[in-house]
């Protein structure tokens, strides 16, 4: 029995330690924010967090999180209210079939938690999830509004 720190909460995993993480969240644990896209950890439709790091969760074996803090889309919001990284995406009409933006989401928010106040070039650079409708240029108009909040 695995037990994880999950967007606080300590939780039971009962599953083969090699399990992917993606799967633990989402068929062991219910969480089904975060997305499977790719299987191989290029689309970041999985994205979440460990310890702060935006990780893709797919190639992620549980054996190897530990007791370290994972955080979800589900553990972006305080109270019922969204983070500014939510707000902005919602305000700069970023999703558009939605399948990606979770994963999206979680790697603006751990760029703005490394750089306050990203370039251009930072968020280019951090941003690698793959969004198939192709709102890049959303994006970073959310990633600079939020910046900004």
């Amino acid at each position: 029995m695995a037990v994880l720190n999950v967007n606080g909460k300590s939780v039971q995993a009962n599953v083969d330690p090699r399990t992917p993480l993606l799967w633990v969240l989402r068929d062991t644990l219910g969480m089904t924010g975060t997305k499977y896209g790719c299987g191989i950890a290029q689309c970041g439709a999985c994205t979440v967090h460990i310890d702060g790091v935006a990780t893709r969760s797919c190639q992620v074996p549980l054996n190897s999180v530990g007791s370290r803090k994972i955080t979800t889309i589900e553990g972006l919001a305080t109270d019922g209210k969204l983070n500014k990284i939510q707000e902005a995406w919602l305000a700069s009409d970023v999703p558009q079939c939605g399948y990606c933006q979770s994963g999206m989401i979680m790697a603006a928010t751990a760029l703005l938690a490394a750089k306050p106040k990203p370039t251009d070039a930072d968020i280019d650079a951090a941003m690698t999830n793959i969004c198939r409708c192709g709102t890049y240029q959303q994006v970073r108009e959310a990633i600079h509004a939020a910046a900004k909040a």
